[in-house]
């Protein structure tokens, strides 16, 4: 039936486009766990946990500064490309890059004020990473804004490359002459400036391909603007990523603010091992999308059933090996890094075992996006980054790192149930292999 419905064609674009995704992801991934393993292994688990638990707070400032337009301007570009509503498409890049420049300069200034009050509860080196932490937070947002806009524009490869491949591989490139050649001594404060360094350079190759790709029709045109649309349809997206990003944060930054920063490192390097096992699903959710509003608009829903089950069951065969190899290989990994590292094998079973508990419902947040229940998926996911708040402060306050996987898991777990019951209610869905199992008894026990 689904064959039937999609058609050969489809399912070979779809099989084309999961693997094409998945190579660009797994790349991408894979240069950012090159550079904090790399960061990891140089400068040891107290330097690592300081620039780790920086880093975790940049990531989600940066979230709040780019006002959810990173994804926004995917769809509004697209369309008054498409429509030849040149004044709009100049308007909406104005405007999303003013509102950026706004409130990350307010997120600079505030939180450079913050650190900078004389207290003795931080350390100089943690004020100083944070200070370069902060001016980084504006650049990095500035950098999705404007990929988003090349991707809007026709430039896939010009828009992944810089945010996926330049930056952490020139951060790379700049920790090795650093620590390698230069033989500097590396401390937190220095990476982040790498870091600020390595995203810049891509700043500047995204902004070339902005120039490069502009449809000439916008030049010397007086912009418009649609403030009221634009707010309306970034509130939940904001909320989403930012929160997303929280979500999977959460234990570094609750055992950075308790003073665990050398723990916060431990946790950072396993919790970014155990992401591994989750590029499938990633990649898998980003093929999805157009293709479950596309079943969803044509009322396909056997056939949306039908996919994201499939695709449920993929993910979760490649996310349970993946898992077993890293959990054989795990204390000997972590080892290698440094003997500090080892307190994070147990974490790291955690993790893991999260992470396949996870595949294992398949692509709920895509299915949620992508069939008009985003506010829905915004709050579920908001309640379940203040339960793992919640849950994180309690539990490593008395097993520490181990008591944030914990924490992460029953969350992860907890948000997946919640997002499941809705979807079922909802839309009348169940993406994940159990369907599968289902139609294949009920085929079994079926009359001949």
């Amino acid at each position: 039936m689904f064959d039937k419905v999609l058609g050969s064609g489809s399912i070979r674009r779809v099989t084309l486009g999961g693997i094409a995704a998945l190579t660009v992801y797994v790349a991408g991934a894979g240069l950012t766990a090159c550079s904090q393993l790399l960061i990891a292994r140089i400068v040891g688990a107290e330097t690592f946990g300081v620039y780790a638990y920086v880093l975790a707070w940049v990531t989600v400032l940066a979230y709040f500064s780019a006002l959810g337009f990173d994804i926004a301007l995917l769809r509004f570009v697209s369309a008054y490309r498409a429509n030849q509503a040149w004044s709009l498409l100049r308007g909406v890049i104005r405007y999303s890059e003013q509102r950026m420049a706004v409130a990350g300069t307010l997120i600079v200034l505030v939180g450079a004020a913050a650190v900078m009050i004389p207290s003795g509860e931080i350390s100089p080196e943690l004020r100083d990473t944070f200070l370069a932490g902060f001016i980084l937070v504006p650049i990095w947002a500035l950098l999705w804004i404007r990929s988003s806009i090349v991707r809007a524009f026709g430039g896939v490869l010009s828009a992944v490359v810089p945010d996926r491949m330049i930056r952490d591989g020139a951060l790379i490139c700049i920790v090795v002459l650093l620590s390698q050649v230069l033989k500097w001594h590396l401390d937190a404060p220095l990476i982040m400036m790498a870091t600020l360094a390595s995203t810049t350079a891509a700043l500047i190759l995204a902004s070339l391909a902005v120039r490069r790709l502009h449809p000439q029709e916008i030049d010397g045109i007086a912009p418009s603007y649609d403030i009221p649309i634009w707010r309306k349809t970034i509130l939940p997206l904001v909320a989403i990523a930012a929160t997303e990003a929280m979500l999977n944060r959460c234990g570094v930054l609750v055992l950075g603010w308790v003073g665990l920063t050398k723990e916060a490192g431990i946790y950072a390097l396993a919790f970014s091992i155990s992401f591994l096992v989750a590029l499938p699903r990633t990649a898998a959710n980003t093929l999805l999308a157009p293709t479950i509003s596309d079943l969803f608009v044509r009322k396909q829903h056997h056939a949306l059933q039908v996919l994201t089950a499939r695709i449920a069951l993929w993910t979760l065969c490649g996310a349970a090996l993946s898992a077993l190899a890293l959990s054989v290989i795990a204390e000997p990994l972590l080892a290698w890094f440094g003997r500090a590292y080892d307190a994070g094998v147990p974490a790291l079973h955690i993790l893991l075992l999260g992470q396949v508990l996870a595949a294992s419902c398949g692509s709920q947040l895509s299915i949620l996006t992508m069939t008009g229940c985003e506010r829905i998926a915004a709050l579920l996911l908001i309640l379940s980054a203040l339960f793992n708040l919640l849950l994180s402060a309690a539990l490593v306050s008395q097993l520490g790192l181990i008591g944030a996987a914990i924490s992460a898991t029953i969350t992860l777990v907890v948000w997946n149930i919640a997002m499941a019951a809705f979807i079922w209610r909802r839309l009348g869905l169940l993406p994940s292999p159990i369907f599968m199992l289902q139609s294949a008894f009920r085929a079994k026990g079926a009359p001949a």
